[in-house]
């Protein structure tokens, strides 16, 4: 591909983004994946390339832009060299017209950043659209982070989480000997700090409502030493059929894997209520947290899509609630930095029950409210709000 061409398969790529984004569809990985697929001439430092631009133009464009010609513009307005590519060669862009609008610049969508928690300040934004490193976490089943280690000579632990280890760029984990051998999982330190916020225990009942794909589910069994009992939970049939084999791989057999009916949560529980030691809580939620790794979710947003997050959340935390034996814990976790999905969701249950709020005694994070929250610019990680109850006796 000539460095034309690569500026018009970025546009082409970043338009599909922009439709993905308004339908709830596919995400920006997925799409240059499938996008590449189709297109077997081009060579793996032209798929860099290409990536590189989409992502950056990305990056850039806090607000959705027009187009993704538009997004290109914003991002050659800043580097001239970009721009003399739009030269209406073969396979390239046409040049720009004298008329034509490029896209602004921005953190985040300006409704967005009013809706930031009041520690996220000015001095922290943009950051939370620097590159993230690539984290893991060392399986207590199967080694230790030392062992990790010596087995990935370019990884360092991590600051706050014990088992944690980080890699400078992103490499192919799943090729290498720990991966498979299920000595590592890749996980953020965030993610992995929100599950020591649980404290689960051997022999204990624990139930992982929004199981996903089982990352925090594995952690969770590690850290109970494979004693006890886990009901991954989650709507979504395709992440959560990944889980059996990831457990397998990292030698966890106490998960039992349940999908559950959206909006019938409760009624596909309901054998649970009130035998819970831990109940964890991984809601669905903005992904504003995660900006590093997923930019394009701040074009997906908008103000009738968070209301409705807000509404679920608060509506599964009443339904954790009632899985709760007394003495329980609940834990709620999102990896978010808008107040109404942490601190604001903190008080409003902390208002509605009779759950008692308790402190979280891990290593990083900012008091805001009744939970913690971790950011990328004051600790490293995702974004994560937590808090944590115990049902009374």
């Amino acid at each position: 591909m000539t460095p034309a061409a690569r500026v018009q398969a970025a546009i082409e790529l970043l338009d599909a983004i922009l439709a993905a984004a308004r339908e709830s569809g596919a995400a920006a990985d997925a799409l240059i994946a499938r996008y590449f697929k189709t297109r077997r001439y081009a060579g793996s430092k032209d798929r860099r390339a290409v990536r590189d631009l989409v992502y950056r133009a990305i990056r850039r464009a806090g607000e959705p832009p027009e187009s993704g010609r538009t997004a290109m513009l914003g991002l050659a307005g800043d580097q001239p060299d970009l721009l003399t590519l739009f030269d209406g060669s073969a396979h390239g862009p046409a040049p720009p017209r004298a008329d034509e609008q490029a896209a602004p610049a921005a953190i985040a969508p300006a409704w967005l950043l009013d809706r930031l928690d009041p520690l996220v300040g000015p001095d922290e934004r943009a950051i939370l659209l620097d590159r993230a490193p690539l984290d893991l976490r060392a399986n207590r089943l199967k080694g230790t982070r030392d062992a990790a280690l010596a087995a990935l000579p370019d990884a360092a632990p991590t600051p706050h989480a014990p088992l944690g280890l980080r890699l400078p760029e992103a490499m192919r984990v799943e090729e290498s000997a720990a991966w498979r051998e299920g000595q590592i999982e890749v996980q953020d330190e965030g993610s992995q700090l929100v599950c020591l916020a649980c404290e689960a225990r051997p022999g204990e009942r624990v139930v992982d409502l929004c199981a996903g794909a089982g990352g925090k589910t594995l952690a969770l069994a590690a850290e109970m030493a494979n004693q006890g009992a886990i009901i991954a939970a989650d709507s979504d049939r395709g992440r959560l059929q990944r889980l059996p084999q990831r457990a397998q791989r990292a030698g966890a057999t106490i998960i039992e894997s349940r999908l559950i009916d959206p909006g019938q949560e409760a009624e596909t529980l309901a054998d649970l209520a009130w035998q819970g030691d831990l109940v964890l809580v991984d809601a669905p939620c903005s992904g504003s947290g995660t900006w590093r790794r997923n930019p394009e979710t701040r074009w997906r947003a908008t103000p009738e899509r968070l209301e409705g997050l807000v509404e679920l959340q608060a509506r599964l935390l009443d339904i954790a609630a009632g899985l709760l034996k007394p003495g329980g814990r609940l834990v709620y976790a999102v990896c978010s930095l808008l107040a109404e999905e942490g601190r604001g969701q903190a008080a409003a249950l902390t208002g509605r029950s009779s759950l008692v709020p308790e402190e979280i005694a891990i290593s990083a994070g900012r008091a805001a409210g009744s939970g913690l929250l971790l950011t990328p610019g004051h600790d490293g990680t995702d974004g994560f709000f937590v808090a944590r109850w115990r049902r009374p006796c």
